[in-house]
């Protein structure tokens, strides 16, 4: 087998050891949480007016808030944004709507 193939076989049982509560040298990353509530009031936008200016479902929105689902990569990354320069990223998002 290749290195890449060895590499890879590895992470597969180091992965099946830690589901089964194995004890393995895997590092867990628990991402921290997103308040979209709060995210979203900065920008003084209903949800209605969020969901559809960042092309983000309605009910996926109160997802979020309710803290029911969890947003995923790209959105993690949208909302932080969003978060850190509200009207800087209302300002890109016209320029390239």
């Amino acid at each position: 087998m290749t290195k890449a193939g060895d590499s890879i076989l590895a992470g597969a049982r180091e992965a099946l050891e830690f589901a089964q509560g194995k004890r393995t040298g895997a590092k867990v990353h628990i991402p921290d949480k997103i308040d979209a509530r709060r995210i979203r009031r900065k920008t003084g936008m209903t949800q209605p007016e969020f969901a559809a200016y960042f092309g983000v479902p309605v009910g996926t929105l109160r997802g979020w808030e309710q803290g029911r689902r969890d947003p995923d990569g790209a959105a993690r990354t949208l909302l932080r944004m969003v978060d850190a320069d509200p009207q800087g990223v209302i300002k890109i998002m016209r320029k390239v709507a």
